[in-house]
C-alpha cells in the first residue's frame, strides 16, 4: 500500500485539527491513506437521541468527514475539500461505546471526487471489538482554494 506524502498527511491532519464539531464529539482520526481515512468517535452524552443510541447527526457527521478527508489526501496540495451533496442510508441504531467512519474514494476526478463511508458502531466487551454496520453513505466533494472559498 502506498504511503502518504508527509505533506499531505500533514495539511489533512491540521485541517481535521480544525474542525470544531470533530473536536466537541471527541473524533480522532484512526487511519490516513491514499483515497482513505478512518476516524472514530465516542458516543458521548451530547450525541445521543431520545432512546440513548447515538443520535444521527453523530453518524453523519462522522461519515461525511471520514469520507472529505479521504478524498483530501488525494487533492492538490494547495486544496481543501468541500461536500457538495452527501446521501445517508441509516442502517440500524448507533448502540455502542463509539462510533468508527471507514471513508474511501470511489472515483478522483479533477473537479469532483465520488466518495463513500460506512459508519459501525463498536462495542468492546472483555478487550475484544464488536462491529455493526449502522450507516452508508455516498456523496460529491470537491477541492476549493483560500480564493474560491470567499
Amino acid at each position: 500500500m502506498t504511503a502518504l506524502a508527509p505533506t499531505i498527511e500533514r495539511k489533512t491532519r491540521d485541517s481535521f485539527d480544525r474542525q470544531a464539531l470533530m473536536t466537541t464529539f471527541g473524533a480522532t482520526i484512526v487511519h490516513l491513506a491514499p483515497g482513505a481515512c478512518t476516524l472514530a468517535a465516542p458516543i458521548l452524552p451530547i450525541a445521543r437521541q431520545q432512546h440513548g443510541v447515538g443520535h444521527a447527526g453523530l453518524t453523519f457527521a462522522l461519515g461525511d468527514t471520514a469520507a472529505g478527508y479521504a478524498a483530501l489526501t488525494l487533492m492538490a496540495e494547495e486544496a481543501e475539500v468541500m461536500t457538495v451533496e452527501m446521501k445517508i442510508n441509516l442502517m440500524a441504531p448507533a448502540r455502542g461505546d463509539r462510533l468508527v467512519a471507514e471513508g474511501r474514494v470511489i472515483r478522483a476526478g479533477r473537479r469532483i471526487t465520488v466518495v463513500t463511508a460506512e459508519v459501525f458502531a463498536e462495542t468492546t466487551t472483555a478487550g475484544a471489538a464488536e462491529r455493526e454496520l449502522v450507516a452508508i453513505l455516498q456523496g460529491t466533494m470537491v477541492p476549493v482554494t483560500a480564493r474560491s472559498r470567499t
